[in-house]
């Protein structure tokens, strides 16, 4: 008679050749990652943007050496983040064109801060992190990550930082507006919204909305000058503040990308102060990656570890984010796909 194996164990036969070739390519890992970087800070999808180019001329270009580039592009090739077009000419990809500046969809400042000073310290500390169930930034940065952006001294990497949320807003923004129901409502506020990429693009979709970002001194400048370069000015505000110690009131909360940055006591503590401000009948829409069924293929927990290192935040599955949402007198209404592997959740006040 068979006997029933325990759950977990039921897994084909291993082959050591192909387990040893799939920890080395997982190990390789951080080559990628640096690749990428190079690829970003050396503006090399900015120089092939028109056409296939040899790396000398795209060294003439970028002041760099010539050999070494041509090393990065043949290895960046191999990554299928350049194509070879013969005569050592390199072309772009799609995954290439993700690294150019300035275009919609733009990657660029989130390769450049993954992969820059504050993070990569951070992660040589990760072990330790995982011992003692809480970031190192402190230990690797002086600070944690968000005091480290606000130091006059780190002000590039803070404005690159604000950049890549914005990119990220990008991603979602179409998908999360034309899902967004704005019927009822006149103030939005983007709680943590860094330079408002997401508030101003449903301003644009509606233009009977007012809208306002609630972040730290030193990034609501950025959020000024894009809503002035959108020409919204006239109905948006950008204001300095802490989302831990109170919110404006509004009609509808924006909260992109921000309670996976901290720990349950902390998301608790910003949806209550959303909750306590909320205007009657108003709603709430958060937009987080949530984790799915444990041992499938998911991003998502790889984005968790990254959460660990660089913050007390964590991902969360959709009962831990319900948690969340009762404990602070929201429930959750709706839950949709906005993009880019990310969820909108509607909450209504209970």
């Amino acid at each position: 008679m068979a006997t029933e194996m325990p759950r977990g164990t039921d897994v084909a036969p291993s082959d050591p050749a192909a387990d040893v070739a799939a920890v080395f390519d997982l190990l390789n890992g951080l080559v990628a990652a640096q690749t990428l970087r190079a690829l970003a800070a050396l503006r090399i999808a900015d120089h092939l943007a028109d056409g296939a180019l040899t790396a000398e001329e795209v060294a003439e270009r970028e002041d760099s050496h010539p050999r070494a580039t041509y090393r990065l592009m043949r290895a960046a090739s191999s990554l299928g983040l350049l194509s070879y077009e013969g005569d050592h000419r390199f072309g772009l990809t799609g995954r290439g064109r993700l690294l150019r500046s300035g275009v919609p969809g733009s990657l660029r400042s989130l390769v450049l801060t993954q992969t820059g000073h504050s993070h990569w310290q951070s992660w040589a500390l990760f072990p330790e992190a995982v011992r003692q169930g809480t970031t190192q930034t402190k230990k690797a940065l002086g600070s944690d990550i968000f005091e480290y952006f606000a130091q006059p001294e780190n002000a590039d990497e803070a404005a690159l930082f604000a950049q890549a949320m914005g990119d990220l807003s990008g991603l979602v923004a179409q998908g999360a507006v034309a899902a967004l129901s704005t019927t009822g409502v006149s103030t939005v506020v983007d709680v943590g919204g860094a330079n408002g990429d997401f508030v101003l693009a449903l301003m644009e979709a509606d233009p009977r909305l007012h809208g306002h970002v609630l972040d730290l001194p030193h990034a609501v400048d950025s959020a000024r000058g894009a809503a002035e370069k959108r020409g919204l000015s006239g109905r948006f505000s950008a204001l300095a503040g802490d989302f831990f110690t109170e919110v404006p009131s509004a009609d509808l909360y924006l909260l992109k990308t921000i309670l996976h940055d901290w720990d349950d006591t902390q998301c608790t503590q910003i949806l209550r102060n959303c909750r306590s401000a909320v205007n009657e009948g108003g709603r709430a829409l958060v937009v987080e990656m949530v984790i799915g069924e444990i041992g499938k293929p998911d991003f998502t927990t790889r984005a968790d570890m990254t959460m660990l290192t660089m913050t007390n935040g964590q991902e969360r599955d959709l009962d831990e984010f319900d948690a969340l949402f009762a404990a602070s007198g929201w429930r959750r209404s709706t839950t949709y796909p906005v993009g880019g592997g990310y969820f909108g959740m509607e909450l209504v006040a209970v």
